[in-house]
């Protein structure tokens, strides 16, 4: 399984004890499934141009060049092979200041995000946002990878908070004291989760989500260049 089908129950991480996805990038086992979300897309995505291991690079350099003609999975995927010529790390993954990599980031929400069938519009971008967050928790305060990570197994569920569900979170974090906030937030998120769940279940997906190349041009949305995270 590459990621939950829209209307997935929500599942416990073994090893964390969180919800699985929730807790990267410190549990391995919740790293390793968003990891999957952009490998598993990837993988696809070679078997589609029937690419070896030599044409890897090339693909790679041919997407980060063109981002807005493919999933944002293959772009994050295709970043994640190519080498920063400034900082040395991967590209867009380097140190906040790396000229080089904050250009690459930038551009890399010009991607595709395609909204699965059953989710609310937006979904997709949100997913999208915390993945990369998540995957980039050295540019990012401590607050919005801790809001990023709990709430992105509710997103992969195809549920969404309201901006005042949101809002009451953000004003959470912002109050509470550095050493239980943690704590905290993760309680309010356990409780929205629940809540989401119960109201406002979402649709079951007609069918799993489409591989760039093959996404109809009807079905896709992108976000621009240079969109905040």
């Amino acid at each position: 399984m590459v990621r939950p089908e829209v209307g997935t129950p929500l599942r416990r991480c073994t090893r964390c004890g969180g919800y699985e996805y929730g807790g990267a990038p410190a549990c391995t086992a919740c790293r390793e499934l968003v990891d999957a979300i952009v490998e598993g897309e990837w993988a696809a995505f070679l078997r589609h141009w029937d690419a070896t291991g030599g044409e890897e690079r090339i693909l790679a350099e041919m997407v980060a060049a063109e981002p807005e003609r493919h999933d944002w999975r293959v772009v994050d995927a295709a970043l994640d092979r190519l080498v920063c010529p400034d900082c040395g790390d991967r590209l867009a993954r380097g140190p906040i200041g790396c000229p080089a990599c904050d250009l690459a980031h930038g551009f890399r929400y010009a991607a595709i995000e395609t909204d699965r069938p059953g989710a609310p519009p937006g979904n997709e971008h949100a997913i999208r946002v915390s993945v990369s967050v998540v995957r980039r928790p050295q540019v990012t305060s401590e607050s919005e990878v801790l809001v990023r990570r709990l709430v992105l197994p509710v997103l992969l569920t195809g549920l969404q908070p309201t901006t005042e569900e949101a809002q009451r979170i953000s004003a959470l974090v912002k109050k509470s004291p550095p050493e239980r906030r943690a704590q905290l937030v993760e309680q309010a998120m356990e409780t929205l989760a629940e809540d989401l769940s119960r109201t406002r279940p979402a649709e079951p997906a007609a069918g799993s989500s489409p591989t760039s190349p093959d996404t109809p041009a009807g079905t896709r949305r992108r976000s621009g260049p240079g969109r905040p995270r």
